[in-house]
């Protein structure tokens, strides 16, 4: 049986992450999300020791491993070799696998997908923790910390607790701008138009691979962008490149890096889109 939709993850060096972002992708964790429904596709890029699929395996959960040895720092060849292993006719990526999902999001996926011919849907990125963790971390934020904020909402009880326990990663709720999604669901006919990630983006964590996407995929012609409420992705802190940064001249190259391939700033993808709340299903448009 083929599955609806296919999830793209890339992990390096956050096995124990890992573990948890698929424990909520997860029959037992996802609403309407039975065996068979899911396939996740993990792309391990180059981590000093890879994950094992015994180490990652989850009941009910559809897990495909490639442990990529002496890759590039960059994730952007791991994100494109996902993508064309996906079977699904609707595809999301993360580019970071460190990000808990709630329990309603690969549904809400789905059901927004049916809401346009030609969607370009976004969940929300947040950072776990009472700061981003490029603020929070060199406060002393660390994974002990984390652990002890997870268990203080009995993570994985509640899903929908992690709202409690963090804050938005940048930019504004709806109708603001949006930089990028850490989950961009696009039908499989829209990741082959825009032909993969740009493989020009080669410095660590991808620089500015992600909002490029976003931005690329919000400019594909006929599309609608459909951001999702009341769902979204939670990052774990596990030394990431710029999530976990501490020295903001990481944005500074990341910017600078786009500039050199995109001749011209990067910037937030302005278009409001529709709001899309799946606990209702209402859909608000500007």
């Amino acid at each position: 049986m083929q599955p609806e939709i296919s999830l793209v993850l890339v992990s390096y060096n956050m096995t124990a992450q890992l573990r948890r972002t698929l424990m909520s992708l997860a029959p037992a964790y996802q609403r309407n999300c039975p065996p068979g429904r899911c396939e996740v596709i993990v792309v391990d890029n180059g981590s000093a020791v890879a994950p094992t699929l015994e180490e990652i395996a989850t009941p009910g959960l559809d897990i495909t491993l490639h442990a990529w040895r002496d890759a590039p720092h960059s994730p952007v060849p791991a994100l494109n070799f996902g993508i064309a292993q996906a079977t699904a006719p609707i595809i999301a990526v993360w580019i970071d696998a460190a990000r808990l999902a709630t329990p309603g999001l690969i549904e809400a996926y789905l059901r927004a997908c049916r809401l346009h011919p030609n969607p370009v849907v976004a969940s929300y990125n947040y950072h776990l923790g009472a700061k981003p963790q490029y603020h929070s971390v060199a406060e002393g934020y660390d994974e002990a910390t984390e652990a002890e904020l997870l268990a203080s909402i009995d993570w994985p009880n509640d899903g929908y607790r992690l709202f409690d326990i963090s804050v938005l990663e940048v930019g504004q709720s709806w109708p603001g701008p949006m930089l990028e999604s850490n989950a961009l669901c696009l039908p499989r006919a829209s990741w082959k138009a825009l032909g993969g990630y740009e493989a020009r983006f080669s410095s660590p964590g991808g620089g500015a691979a992600n909002p490029d996407m976003f931005s690329r995929a919000c400019a594909l012609p006929d599309v609608q962008l459909i951001k999702i409420a009341n769902e979204g992705t939670f990052h774990q802190v596990h030394g990431g490149i710029a999530t976990n940064a501490t020295d903001h001249a990481i944005f500074r190259k990341l910017a600078l890096e786009y500039m050199k391939i995109r001749k011209k700033p990067l910037a937030p993808v302005r278009q409001p889109g529709w709001l899309f709340d799946p606990r209702t299903d209402l859909v608000t448009r500007p």
